[in-house]
């Protein structure tokens, strides 16, 4: 009898030296070769809180892309992955935006988060990423949500940038999600699946009034996420920069924000704040997307100002072109800025 509680202690200590492993195990991110190379992990003091940034290149003189990831509060550094290709002609800047990912602390208070306090970071990021790499100007993209932040940064310090790329680019919320609920709806029927038909059908009140966003797992379930690749959890419990604690941050980022920030969309529509941008843009759009409207992301692009600006479609993709179809992405990227 001895014996097995014996035997049963060791086995629960064996059991938590496991899952401390797995909850504080270290995170990196993979080497580049390269005299001139770099890849980094690190927390950095932005605006009065420390933010996670990841920065990946193959040669430090390349020119520099600040990526905004979208959400909001989804970080997309576990993606890296896909930027493969960038790498070797870019420095890639990724950071987890306050109260997201690495960056969320659960000893600070976002309950009044805005997106004005988003942009003001991201701001205070690209003064100290241009100085960090003697850079007069970068490159900025925004993905999803981080179009919101991507195109107000834009509007507020167009001499910071190069370029805006805004891709899966937010518009008109409440038009957006009208379109993302009929697609869906749409390729529901061809599949004959009255279940989900009946269902969408029966929020569609909601949405029209602007009270809700098209529900994302059904966006999901008929490609207007992704098409031709697979995005899971998996991806961040399984890369290098994150680990659980990481993935506990994640979601408590997600719990905590989302909402108040998604509200802000809604009541603050981007066409209202920003028509005319004072530097080149241009809108990345895949066909499919169900998640930033295409066709509302057209009507904002129509009425916007610039001395230039171009409308990119990815016909393949939906709301992840530049993963989706990275190759393409890639080298528009090169033709248009080296």
């Amino acid at each position: 009898m001895k014996n097995i509680k014996r035997i049963l202690k060791y086995i629960g200590v064996i059991i938590i030296l496991i899952l401390l492993l797995v909850l504080f195990r270290p995170t990196w991110t993979s080497n580049i070769k390269g005299d001139n190379s770099i890849s980094v992990l690190e927390q950095v003091k932005i605006n009065g809180t420390k933010q996670q940034i990841m920065i990946r290149g193959r040669d430090q003189n390349n020119p520099v892309i600040i990526y905004v990831h979208g959400g909001p509060s989804v970080s997309e550094i576990p993606y890296a992955k896909y930027e493969d290709l960038l790498e070797k002609d870019f420095t890639v800047v990724n950071y987890d935006q306050r109260g997201s990912g690495k960056s969320y602390h659960f000893n600070e208070d976002y309950s009044n988060l805005t997106a004005d306090v988003l942009v003001d970071d991201l701001l205070e990021l690209t003064d100290y990423i241009s100085k960090r790499f003697g850079k007069e100007k970068v490159i900025l993209i925004g993905h999803s949500y981080g179009t919101y932040l991507g195109t107000m940064a834009a509007y507020k310090a167009p001499e910071k940038y190069e370029a805006y790329i805004g891709i899966g680019q937010v518009s008109n919320m409440q038009e957006s999600e009208i379109d993302n609920l009929n697609y869906t709806i749409s390729e529901a029927k061809k599949v004959g699946n009255t279940e989900d038909v009946k269902y969408l059908e029966g929020i569609a009140e909601k949405i029209h009034a602007g009270e809700s966003v098209a529900p994302r797992g059904y966006v999901g379930k008929y490609g207007g996420a992704t098409r031709l690749i697979n995005m899971s959890d998996g991806d961040i419990l399984l890369s290098r920069e994150y680990n659980l604690l990481d993935f506990i941050r994640y979601n408590n980022g997600v719990a905590k924000t989302q909402a108040q920030l998604v509200k802000e969309i809604f009541d603050k529509p981007l066409p209202m704040i920003v028509t005319k941008l004072e530097l080149p843009f241009y809108f990345v759009m895949g066909k499919y997307d169900a998640m930033t409207s295409y066709n509302a992301a057209k009507n904002y692009f129509d009425v916007m100002e610039a001395d230039k600006k171009e409308f990119i479609s990815f016909e393949q993709s939906a709301h992840y072109p530049l993963f989706e179809e990275k190759e393409k992405f890639y080298r528009w990227m090169c033709d248009t800025f080296k």
